[in-house]
């Protein structure tokens, strides 16, 4: 690809010079004929019966059970959004209440406050320095004999470190939940993540890399228990996996998916695998193309991790760079470039946790006299406010061809050459 290279600043779009990308982004394509074909289908055998499709029916099961087998095995529940998949999955492990629940600080506020909304206590652990995600020996700080169990974010795509921390919460005893909403198909070593903790979370909302719909979330588990587990906890305590004539068992609620959004989901499991290879070969071609930059490089991930890529991580350098990150940032938006400045989603630092706004005006779970920690402690996260402070991210998707590739090259050399020290 031939790169036009600028060296004067007042060339850059920002500063009233030719903008690099001047069309609009090509959509992801998420959604198409078969998809249609098959939400018309289950329809048309509604009408021709004048039986309305419901849940638990036999598109759900045939989803879930696919699901299972994509992930190579195991059980699947789905439910109604990603949120509720973490929170079925953590209440079927079934922790006491009042104790604590060691969490990754960088995820979305739905991958932090079903801890709260099970009365146990959030404790944030620090991501690995450099990365988005948390790590081992962050996890094991925390650990005390409150510890009830382990939720691990995977971010952007990228696999966590999973069998160092399974390593360490067997040594505990501490069942793991793998939040893998952002991270449907990566592995490591070639095993997908979802797969190394007890139970699995997935959001399946449209706008991860495969949905059933507008919303919706799957739970995961190898374990034939927890599954039953899971069941009970999505749909209202109902007797699943347990002995014939056993009634409701637990209070819950109905999280229940449907068979609509499953008909959705099972064409779209079936387009998953080229999903993310596509994401990966964008990213690769990106990768390969910024090698020789100054101001941009990729962040080092786990050894024998793939990432499926929801987003790619970048780094600013800024020791070589005549402007700040933020700055940075704004250029390459007015080059017509899709990057978000920072991902500061610590959900620890927002108004429902900092007040403890979970039940009424009580402060629970944090105030209960049966919690027996540290109600004030401060969780600072150094290593992710600093790899937030230093990386921004580059919004990517399979729906982009060559030449969203070759523009988004050519914007990054573009402020390489004006904004470079």
């Amino acid at each position: 690809m031939q790169k036009t290279i600028y060296k004067d600043e007042a060339a850059l779009a920002m500063n009233g010079g030719p903008k690099v990308r001047t069309k609009p982004w090509p959509g992801r394509g998420l959604l198409g004929e078969e998809e249609r074909a098959a939400v018309n289908a289950l329809f048309d055998e509604a009408i021709a019966t004048g039986n309305a499709f419901g849940y638990n029916g036999p598109e759900e099961e045939a989803y879930c059970r696919e699901f299972a087998e994509y992930m190579g095995g195991g059980y699947a529940d789905a439910v109604n959004s990603g949120t509720t998949a973490v929170y079925t999955a953590l209440r079927a492990l079934n922790p006491e209440a009042f104790t604590e629940v060691i969490v990754s600080p960088i995820t979305d506020p739905g991958g932090m406050m079903p801890i709260a909304l099970c009365n146990c206590i959030p404790v944030i652990a620090d991501t690995a320095p450099g990365s988005y995600n948390v790590g081992p020996k962050q996890i094991e700080e925390l650990i005390s004999p409150l510890t009830s169990a382990i939720v691990v974010a995977h971010i952007g795509g990228e696999p966590v470190d999973m069998e160092g921390i399974m390593a360490i919460a067997k040594k505990h005893g501490i069942p793991v939940l793998e939040d893998c909403a952002q991270a449907h198909g990566a592995t490591i070593n070639g095993r997908k993540v979802g797969t190394f903790g007890d139970i699995a979370a997935f959001s399946t909302m449209f706008g991860k890399h495969h949905c059933t719909g507008g919303q919706g979330g799957v739970v995961y588990t190898w374990d034939e228990k927890l599954y039953n587990s899971a069941r009970r906890c999505s749909d209202r305590g109902k007797p699943f996996g347990l002995p014939s004539g056993s009634s409701n068992s637990i209070a819950a609620l109905n999280l229940n998916l449907n068979d609509l959004s499953a008909v959705i989901g099972r064409v779209q499991l079936r387009k998953l695998p080229d999903i993310i290879r596509r994401r990966q070969d964008i990213a690769a071609g990106i990768i390969q193309g910024i090698k020789e930059l100054k101001l941009v490089t990729v962040p080092g991930i786990l050894s024998g991790a793939e990432s499926s890529y929801w987003f790619m991580r970048l780094r600013f350098n800024s020791e070589a760079a005549s402007c700040s990150k933020e700055t940075y940032c704004q250029a390459l938006q007015a080059e017509g470039i899709q990057v978000a400045a920072s991902y500061r989603h610590l959900p620890h630092t927002m108004e429902w946790f900092t007040r403890r706004q979970v039940f009424g005006s009580s402060g629970y779970p944090w105030t209960s006299p049966l919690y027996l920690g540290n109600a004030d402690r401060v969780f600072t996260c150094p290593n992710a406010v600093a790899a937030t402070d230093e990386q921004f991210n580059l919004g990517i998707h399979e729906g982009w061809g060559d030449e969203e590739i070759a523009d988004t090259l050519q914007a990054l050399c573009k402020l390489d050459g004006a904004l470079a020290r």
